[in-house]
């Protein structure tokens, strides 16, 4: 028999687990076509930050390996939505800047989401959302340590 504290430990994981099967799966069929979820959480990341980064950064940021981040730039450059150049101080490098036509994709793709999101947000009301968000920042650092 497991004892109740084991069995809320997995009742939450498994929830949030589903939750995000179920948000990857809507997410999935609004996108704009071609688009996959790991492309515009890229896009977006780039979008919101004020400097280039390194594919190892953009790596470590989503918690993936190099080689799949660099799968999903290429995929990105080869669209045309981010640029890829040589680090100009250590040519062993690359330094990656989201393009303008990038920024119209990541644009197209808000919107597209948008909808649903402020949906979902709604159904369940502000109240309700503003104070799960505390405790999913916190388990997500949690998890990031």
């Amino acid at each position: 028999m497991t004892d109740p504290s084991t069995a809320l430990a997995i009742a939450m994981f498994s929830e949030l687990l589903t939750a995000d099967q179920l948000i990857r799966n809507r997410l999935s069929r609004v996108l704009p076509k071609g688009m996959e979820i790991s492309h515009f959480s890229v896009l977006n990341h780039l979008a919101r930050a004020s400097d280039e980064r390194t594919p190892a950064q953009l790596a470590k940021s989503f918690h993936v390996t190099r080689g799949a981040m660099t799968n999903t730039l290429n995929k990105l450059e080869w669209a045309g939505y981010v640029h890829i150049r040589p680090d100009w101080d250590d040519a062993r490098r690359k330094m990656v800047a989201i393009s303008p036509a990038g920024r119209q994709a990541r644009d197209a793709a808000l919107a597209a989401i948008s909808p649903m999101i402020i949906e979902l947000v709604g159904e369940l009301g502000d109240e309700k959302v503003r104070a799960v968000l505390p405790i999913l920042r916190e388990l997500r650092t949690r998890l990031e340590d």
